[in-house]
């Protein structure tokens, strides 16, 4: 995801510098977007206005920022770090912390759209933090977003990141058990489709994802691992405010499933072949 949002950072006029922790990936960004690399998260951030930060998890997270050679120790005064990390709205509250301690701006910011919305630079970016930080960031995280909101304090980014995902889960589910329930049925599911996205039961998955569902192809788009971590950190947070998600719940026992089928790297669509297999 970072690669190509760096990438748009680059076409917007941004000098920009990058770290990864696989060099290899920096040296063939710098390779294809010009720009500069960096060997540490440190040095990557010295001298910068703004450094952004995409990695897998809370853990990774803490350590790219938080680390020895950590973003925070090569800021500069004024800076502001943007968290585009899906991860846990405790360890963005943390960094918060740090950060602001030491006079730095800091927003938490995961992203929606997948690897096709970085390459194309239509993201949508759900942030948490403070306004007047938000609206110093907003214009250049526009320039691989179509849509970037404030949704309120610290750890809000976060927290509607795990919506998004909760929503997405039952979505996936119920496009899968219709696209099953058609080839039960003898139906052809690509016209079934055709005809039904035109109505109320449209959505995103349905129009992005039937044809390589009903091909059954899932060999790209969100992988199964970090959809389960996704869905981990919603049911978390789930058990500290009271909530209910049994659907939630359900839905990652099934991702579970298609892991044991060897699906770890297979796309959140991917739920369908749980079903064609038990109708083998």
């Amino acid at each position: 995801m970072g690669y190509p949002m760096a990438g748009h950072l680059v076409k917007a006029g941004h000098e920009v510098t990058v770290y990864n922790r696989t060099t290899a990936k920096a040296e063939a960004w710098v390779t294809q977007f010009g720009g500069k690399m960096a060997l540490t998260p440190k040095l990557a951030a010295k001298d910068q206005d703004i450094v952004f930060t995409c990695v897998g998890n809370d853990q990774d997270l803490h350590q790219v920022v938080l680390g020895d050679d950590g973003v925070i120790h090569g800021l500069k005064a004024g800076a502001v770090l943007v968290d585009h990390t899906t991860a846990s709205a405790d360890i963005a509250r943390e960094i918060a912390a740090e950060l602001s301690a030491r006079g730095f701006g800091f927003i938490d910011a995961p992203v929606s759209g997948g690897q096709a919305g970085a390459e194309n630079g239509v993201l949508t970016v759900m942030a948490g933090g403070d306004e007047t930080v938000f609206n110093q960031v907003k214009e250049v995280i526009m320039s691989y977003a179509r849509c970037a909101e404030l949704l309120g304090d610290v750890g809000s980014g976060q927290l509607t990141k795990m919506v998004n995902q909760i929503c997405i889960a039952g979505v996936v589910q119920g496009l899968a058990e219709a696209l099953h329930f058609a080839r039960s049925a003898g139906l052809d599911g690509e016209k079934v489709v055709e005809v039904i996205s035109k109505g109320a039961a449209q959505s995103w998955q349905m129009e992005n994802r039937y044809k390589s569902m009903w091909a059954g192809k899932y060999d790209f788009g969100f992988a199964i691992d970090w959809m389960r971590k996704d869905l981990g950190i919603a049911l978390d947070e789930a058990r500290r405010n009271g909530s209910h998600l049994p659907l939630t719940a359900l839905v990652d026992q099934f991702y579970s499933e298609v892991q044991s089928m060897g699906g770890n790297r297979w796309d959140t669509s991917s739920l369908l072949a749980r079903l064609e297999k038990s109708r083998k």
